[in-house]
């Protein structure tokens, strides 16, 4: 999944999607979260990435992950 071009997003968390208006903040790990997807990484990187560093569990990770991602999908934040 992929960020979509026109979307800003600052390193704080802070989105805005100029298409809709619409602007959305998240907390660090799911602005660490963008700015992964923003550079192309594929998901099991940002699985592999985010796991190592915060020392969370893999599925339970990857559950939160889809979960997140299908938010920013209905947002129209990712493609």
């Amino acid at each position: 999944m992929r960020v979509r071009k026109n979307i800003a997003t600052s390193d704080e968390g802070f989105l805005f999607n100029p298409t809709t208006g619409d602007s959305f903040s998240t907390n660090s790990i799911g602005a660490e979260i963008i700015l992964l997807m923003k550079k192309d990484i594929p998901m099991s990187e940002v699985v592999e990435t985010i796991c190592g560093k915060y020392d969370v569990d893999e599925a339970l990770f990857e559950r939160d992950l889809e979960e997140f991602s299908m938010q920013l999908k209905g947002y129209s934040i990712l493609e």
